[in-house]
Parts: structure tokens; C-alpha cells; sequence
């Protein structure tokens, strides 16, 4: 049996009598009821997610994807692909936008190069980045497949493989990615998995104009029409219109729902892998919580295929991991609520009338 066989047969829904134990408590805490919403909302989710009324997420790794795109042969992005190692290095040096929101949130940033079309080697020998390259970048989704069907299940096992690697110490993971040219294969992949129309899904990604957003949406439209994924199969989409780093990230939320941990998605290009994911194992919906809601149009269609309504809205469009970072506060906050707040027994406090 493969490694991804294995991995989805250990994906489990959320355990709903945590579920029930989690809301029982909350509902006797000493505040009006209900009175932190959401944040109650996520707390039973991540009672169900760990099977446990005192959850540990204190251990927190942000893994950032990193790879390359054929199409951007295409003219679908403003910046040019040697910016994708650049910004690795970037990564590594600690100077990225990653970087100082997972240290505000005391998260690990785990580097992976998927695909990027550089030599990192050097990285990888001295420990700075994981090495997982399947690829040096996709081929030109605009003219064909992106990889070959042995490649896709490459991608995703090798971020099952990360997820095994770090489950010692990591409690709860958030996706994040790195790619120039990558929101085009992922807006390929919402159009595939939501139905939704390229016109409503297409952004301007890193900030195209006018004209060159009208460019990209019919750069899609003519990716879709020469690759016709079948909706339903999850590997034959990531090997028709996906990435190496969209491969990895589906494996990460896989490997992290066959370990019972929570894996918080961050923006477009990681909810393209959660939708992949989603198509491969259903299950593994249970183990996801949207961080926010990004610039991207098509975001919100995907998340709501995905039936995760995401925790924050604050107009990012960065990637790398940033709003997953800055959600992991909530996670905390959450399993705060749900850990330290007294009952009303506890506490000694007359409750509300009946």
C-alpha cells in the first residue's frame, strides 16, 4: 500500500463526543452564553480535531512551500520567476513577512523546495530549507500538463512525509507557499473544483493591471480548455493545472489530518491545495481551519466549497503563511477559553436565570 493509501485510510471525522464534552463545558462558563462566538466555535472544533478537553497547541511550524511555474512563459504575473529564490533566501535569512508574523506568533517557519527552478542544494546541506523537488518548476499548463501523474503523487506524499517528520514537535500547522506565477494554476484549480467562472474567480494576484488581468482570465480559460481535468480527481487536477507547492501543501493538510492535528490554511494558492486535498479524502475537511479571507476574488468560493468560513478578514494578499500566522493567536485563544475560563460552578457565580 503507497504512503498517500496509507495516510487517507487514517483520516478520521472530527469525535463528536469531544464535540459534545467541549460544548457542554462551554456552555456553563461564567459569561453570557456564547459570548466569545467564534472563538467558542473553534474551541469544539479543536476538542473533536484532538480528541482531548485540554488540547495542546503550543508547538507551531508554518511550512512554506516553494516552487515554480511553467505558465509564467504566459506574461500571467508582474514579477519575474527568479524572484521565487530569491524570496527562499529571503525565508531563510528571516527578513520576510513570514518570518516576523510566525515569530510574533512563536511559530517555527519550516522552508520546503517543491519545484523551485533553481539550485537550492546549498540551502538544504546546511539544514536552512527542506529539500523535496519533484521538478525544476511545472511545464506550461497554457500548452499542457503541469507533470505527470507519478509527479502529483510525488508532491502530495512528500508533504505527507513533512507533516510525519515534524509530528513530534509540531501541534498544529499552517500552510503557507511561495511561487511567481502561482495564483494562475490555482485559479485554474477553483474553477475545476468550485465550477465557478474564471471571470468571477481571476484576481490580480501580485498586481496586474486592467489589461493584463483581461490577459491572465484568458490564459485560463485557454488552460482549462487544453487540460479538461476531471472534477472529481483530485491527482488528475494537480497534474493537469496544479504546482509542486500545491501538491505539497494538499499533502501537508493530509498528513496533519492522519495525525489528528488541526492545519490552518492561509490564503488562495493554500486553499487551491485544501481543495485538492478535500477531492482526494473528504475526511480530512474536519482538520481545517481558514485563516482569513485574501484580496483574491475566487477565495471566497473556495472556502465556501470547502464549508470553512475563515477567522479573519483583513484584505491580505501576501501568501507565504502570513494569515496563518496570525490565526495561530486565535487557535491559542481558543483552547484558552475552552482550558482556563472557570464554569459558573467553579467559579462560584450566580448563573443567568432559566
Amino acid at each position: 500500500m503507497s504512503l498517500l493509501e496509507t495516510t487517507i485510510k487514517a483520516i478520521y471525522p472530527q469525535d463528536s463526543e469531544y464535540r459534545d464534552l467541549a460544548k457542554e463545558r462551554l456552555d456553563q462558563l461564567a459569561l453570557p452564553h456564547w459570548a466569545l462566538g467564534d472563538l467558542m466555535d473553534l474551541a469544539i472544533d479543536i476538542a473533536g480535531m484532538t480528541r482531548s478537553m485540554n488540547p495542546v497547541v503550543s508547538g507551531k511550524a508554518i511550512v512554506t512551500m516553494a516552487g515554480d511555474h511553467g505558465v509564467v512563459a504566459e506574461g500571467v504575473s508582474k514579477f519575474p520567476q527568479e524572484v521565487t529564490p530569491q524570496m527562499v533566501h529571503n525565508f531563510v535569512n528571516g527578513g520576510a513577512g513570514i518570518n516576523a508574523l510566525a515569530r510574533q506568533a512563536g511559530a517555527e517557519v519550516v522552508v520546503v523546495d517543491m519545484g523551485v527552478a533553481a539550485d537550492l542544494h546549498d540551502l538544504a546541506e546546511n539544514g536552512k530549507i527542506i529539500n523535496k523537488k519533484v521538478g525544476f518548476g511545472t511545464n506550461n499548463i497554457a500548452k499542457g500538463a503541469a507533470m505527470s501523474m507519478a509527479n502529483a503523487i510525488r508532491s502530495v506524499e512528500s508533504g505527507i512525509e513533512i507533516a510525519s517528520e515534524l509530528a513530534g514537535s509540531v501541534d498544529v500547522f499552517g500552510t503557507g507557499d511561495m511561487g511567481i506565477g502561482n495564483t494562475t494554476p490555482s485559479t485554474a484549480i477553483a474553477a475545476v473544483i468550485t465550477g465557478k467562472s474564471v471571470e468571477e474567480l481571476t484576481g490580480r494576484g501580485t498586481g496586474l493591471d486592467d489589461e493584463q488581468l483581461i490577459h491572465k482570465r484568458q490564459v485560463i480559460e485557454q488552460i482549462l480548455l487544453c487540460n479538461k481535468p476531471d472534477p472529481k480527481n483530485g491527482l488528475e487536477i494537480l497534474s493537469r493545472v496544479g504546482g509542486f507547492e500545491i501538491g505539497g501543501i494538499a499533502g501537508l493538510i493530509l498528513g496533519a489530518a492522519a495525525q489528528q492535528k488541526p492545519v490552518i490554511v492561509d490564503g488562495f494558492i493554500s486553499t487551491a491545495g485544501a481543495l485538492i486535498a478535500v477531492t482526494i479524502e473528504p475526511f480530512v475537511r474536519d482538520f481545517i481551519i481558514c485563516a482569513h479571507r485574501s484580496m483574491e476574488p475566487g477565495h471566497r468560493y473556495m472556502q465556501e466549497k470547502l464549508g470553512c468560513r475563515p477567522l479573519l478578514d483583513l484584505n491580505l494578499r501576501l501568501g507565504e503563511g502570513t494569515g496563518a500566522a496570525l490565526a495561530m493567536n486565535l487557535v491559542e485563544a481558543a483552547v484558552a477559553v475552552l482550558t482556563e475560563v472557570a464554569t459558573f460552578e467553579e467559579a462560584a457565580v450566580a448563573g443567568a436565570d432559566k
